[in-house]
């Protein structure tokens, strides 16, 4: 199958048109989680006209990072003008289709350089990336609005590999490259723009060389120079790793905000790498739960049991592929990809511990990797090529049928959430979601006296009951102040929970979920509501400037305001001696009349000088 590059164009183009509409039903589906804060919340990215600054100051809205897809989300709020999350979800589709066409370009190219024919090259290309783009785990990527961050980076990448591979042609044939690799650092700063994790083109390039490429070139000493400058470049990145990423990030105890070690988090890791095989291999829906606040921390080899054979599981695929980069060098490399996709996400940085997002990249080698696996199975026991067609086609429309089901799923907010619940009924997330969208409903419709209000209680009430999650019952208390009819014994429940509950960051945030309803006026108890604000208070961490937001919040409420003062004391307390927050606030009550808080407050923070002399 020889195609004039017109042909194979259409061809790769028509692949990535028919693998987004299958995600066409998902459009329905609403904004959720981190597309709040991102999109929803975000009033940088609703600009009037695409003049410079406005699209500067999106760009830059999320914390200066990421700002290629914070600029997308600019030009899609100007193109519909509103927050509307059909048309966001409709650009994510195109992307999804962009990448598509590319990785099939990308693909034909690597299978070119690792010696398969140009026909088989052509086929081998389109039916991997046909499987990438079907493949269910894409279904969160690609329908999760904010997640564009990463399928801009992966289009981006794919597109700076493709560019690599022409390059690296170009020298083996002793050509003119140098477009090539122009075009290759454009499209790794692009990718950049998109997400940090980019960072990693480097590796995704040797792991190249090591087996596909094998540092081949026309000119021995352009093949010398290769080898020499990734030899340099690979020990400047174990170098950064070991004296900069491990220091930097490593803790012995629990990362501050999280329940789990470095030690903990490379053993679970393991595991989680292992999870995400089993969901590629066996892809089915009910098998992918979006939320992934039930997985068990392992906290030995043993701890649980599955963690010593997960990571022995990784390292006889390392060794596997290492082993065939001669002999299998697509396979080698597929691995190898597959693994350092997860580098960053899977180490030492106290990034939450599993997110089927990060695969997005990652399953490219992952499916390099299986289809050169099959082909080889396929050569060695000299199967048919019309059998070879026919489990291709069954595979492939397997994949459909699974991405189909979960799209569907994705294709409204309610659905969805009865979804996660169903398939994940243990974990606090999914009945948190299931309440939440339950009262967005309610809001929309009749407010406090709308039957979906009644449904988000019964939701929340049944999650709580489910997984004694802390937000559950904080949320129950919130619903039944807006219906009017929180009882005390809600309060008691919510308080006893929180007393014995660990303070992971969503429960320390039920404080100024507190915080934001006082202010909002929907009716919850003032005295409740600042009681739960204590407890938390003593079993959780806070900055000063935390302290003092707390403090000044509680002194506001005429009822509560005597008990603002520890909150003062406790910032003093952590302030430098003197700190002019410190001597205003003091010099402040004391003009207001209360002396003796004013005392309190300085002697509070010079005992903190006293015990830091000493």
């Amino acid at each position: 199958m020889t195609l004039m590059p017109g042909r194979f164009l259409l061809l790769a183009l028509l692949t990535g048109g028919l693998a987004a509409a299958l995600f066409l039903p998902g459009l329905g589906g609403g904004f959720m989680l981190d597309d709040m804060h991102a999109i929803v919340q975000n009033s940088l990215i609703r600009v009037d006209s695409l003049s410079r600054s406005s699209l500067l100051d999106a760009a830059a809205s999320f914390h200066g990072a990421r700002p290629l897809a914070m600029a997308s989300f600019a030009l899609d709020y100007w193109r519909s003008g509103s927050v509307d999350a059909p048309a966001f979800k409709a650009t994510n589709l195109v992307i999804h289709a962009l990448t598509t066409c590319c990785l099939v370009l990308m693909l034909r190219r690597l299978l070119v350089s690792a010696g398969w024919t140009p026909r088989h090259a052509v086929v081998g290309a389109l039916l991997m990336a046909s499987a990438w783009a079907v493949h269910p785990l894409q279904v969160s990527a690609v329908l999760y609005v904010v997640q564009r961050m990463q399928t801009l980076s992966t289009l981006f990448l794919v597109l700076a590999l493709w560019a690599y591979l022409g390059l690296r042609q170009a020298q083996m044939a002793d050509r003119r490259g140098w477009p090539q690799g122009l075009l290759a650092v454009v499209f790794w700063l692009l990718a950049l723009a998109g997400k940090e994790d980019a960072a990693m083109l480097p590796a995704y390039c040797l792991l190249l060389e090591v087996t596909v490429l094998q540092f081949r070139a026309a000119q021995p000493w352009r093949e010398r120079s290769l080898r020499r400058s990734y030899l340099l470049a690979a020990l400047a990145g174990v170098a950064l790793y070991l004296f900069w990423a491990v220091p930097h990030y490593w803790h012995w105890q629990a990362y501050p905000g999280r329940d789990f070690s470095s030690v903990e988090r490379l053993l679970t890791q393991g595991r989680v790498l292992a999870m995400y095989l089993g969901q590629i291999v066996l892809p089915l829906p009910g098998r992918m739960p979006f939320h992934y606040d039930t997985l068990v921390i392992s906290r030995g080899l043993l701890q649980p049991a599955t963690t010593l054979p997960a990571l022995l599981l990784v390292l006889t695929l390392i060794v596997w592929a290492w082993a065939w980069r001669r002999r299998r060098p697509v396979f080698a490399f597929g691995v190898l990809l597959f693994l350092a996709g997860h580098f960053v996400t899977s180490n030492v940085i106290p990034l939450e511990l599993a997110f089927e997002h990060r695969n997005h990249f990652a399953l490219i080698g992952a499916i390099v990797a299986l289809c050169d696996l099959l082909a080889a199975a396929a050569q060695r026991w000299r199967v048919p090529p019309r059998w070879c067609a026919a489990i291709a086609g069954a595979l492939l429309a397997g994949l459909c049928v699974a991405c189909g089901l979960r799209v569907h799923a994705w294709g409204d907010p309610v659905r969805l959430a009865r979804y996660h619940v169903r398939i994940a009924p243990a974990s606090p997330r999914a009945w948190l979601e299931l309440g939440g969208t339950y009262f967005d409903l309610a809001g929309r419709r009749a407010g406090k006296d709308s039957p979906y209000l009644a449904l988000a209680i019964e939701a929340v009430e049944d999650g709580a009951a489910r997984t004694g999650s802390p937000s559950a019952f904080s949320n129950i208390v919130t619903y039944r102040s807006i219906q009017g009819v929180a009882t005390p014994r809600d309060w008691s429940r919510l308080a006893q929970r929180l007393e014995s509950a660990p303070m992971s960051p969503p429960t320390r945030n039920i404080l100024w979920t507190m915080v934001s309803n006082l202010r909002a006026g929907i009716g919850l108890d003032e005295a409740q509501a600042i009681r739960v604000i204590e407890i938390i208070g003593r079993r959780a961490a806070f900055s000063p400037e935390e302290s003092l937001r707390i403090g000044r919040f509680v002194q506001s409420l005429p009822a509560q305001r005597e008990r603002a003062l520890p909150w003062f004391v406790r910032a003093a307390g952590d302030l430098p001696a003197a700190e002019a927050r410190i001597v205003g606030l003091a010099d402040e009550l004391e003009h207001e009349g209360r002396a003796d808080w004013a005392d309190a407050v300085r002697q509070a923070n010079t005992a903190k000088r006293a015990v830091r002399r000493e």
